[in-house]
């Protein structure tokens, strides 16, 4: 392994409330080189500069630490995965998390799967299928504690997508852009009908960022989900809550 970027990797990281190990850093960096060949190969970043990808990609997934204590989390879904983000780096992280990836495109999945036996990773799941439909399942409906996502769609449809999958008194967190007010406030009507306590905002300044800003919505579930909820493909993203 390259001493010189492991070193890179953790110091970076580290800059977070969080303490990272050799073993850690060398995931990280094995995670990074299989990015970039695959990418080579398949879309699945546009990001792929060593020292972007710590920032923009392994920093950022794992700036989740400023919001919530991971060491009382065990099962996580992170919905509309692509490349891993974040829950790759979340696992890398807290190994103890059971982590679900779920993306709707195939060749992605295959992507994912392949990490996970390169990294040696225990306790993770990756699904190929669309939210909608996996959201009414009885192996994953309300049964996880938290239920992230960095997946670019409107907080309205987001939350109808990955609140099905949280447990009554567990959180949904949604990676979005610095200026947020206006897509939360337009989301108020669907988050009540989820079931879920208003919206929280937390605004996190990235360390080795230049002043790059991540905005986190929490969403905490209250009371279970009517079943019809959510509703077919297709449907969220054509009629918004």
């Amino acid at each position: 392994m390259d001493e010189n970027r492991c070193s890179q990797i953790a110091n970076t990281l580290n800059k977070l409330p969080l303490s990272i190990g050799r073993e850690q850093s060398e995931q990280f960096l094995q995670y990074y080189n299989s990015l970039v060949q695959y990418n080579q190969v398949m879309n699945l970043t546009a990001i792929t500069d060593f020292e972007e990808v710590i920032v923009k990609h392994f920093l950022d997934s794992a700036a989740l630490v400023n919001i919530i204590d991971l060491n009382k989390v065990e099962t996580i879904i992170d919905v509309g995965t692509g490349a891993g983000f974040p829950g790759i780096p979340l696992k890398i992280l807290f190994p103890h998390l059971k982590i679900t990836l779920l993306d709707s495109l195939q060749k992605r999945v295959k992507f994912l799967q392949t990490i996970a036996k390169e990294l040696k990773m225990e306790n993770i799941e990756v699904i190929h299928g669309r939210a909608e439909d996996l959201g009414q399942k009885k192996r994953y409906r309300e049964q996880y504690d938290l239920c992230v996502s960095r997946a670019v769609a409107n907080l309205s449809v987001l939350s109808e997508y990955c609140v099905p999958f949280v447990k009554v008194g567990g959180s949904f967190i949604s990676y979005k852009a610095e200026n947020i007010e206006e897509e939360v406030k337009s989301a108020e009507s669907a988050i009540r009908i989820l079931n879920c306590a208003p919206a929280q905002i937390f605004k996190i300044t990235l360390p080795e960022s230049s002043g790059l800003t991540r905005s986190f919505i929490r969403i905490e579930k209250k009371e279970s989900l009517a079943v019809k909820y959510p509703r077919k493909a297709g449907l969220p993203i054509k009629k918004p809550l």
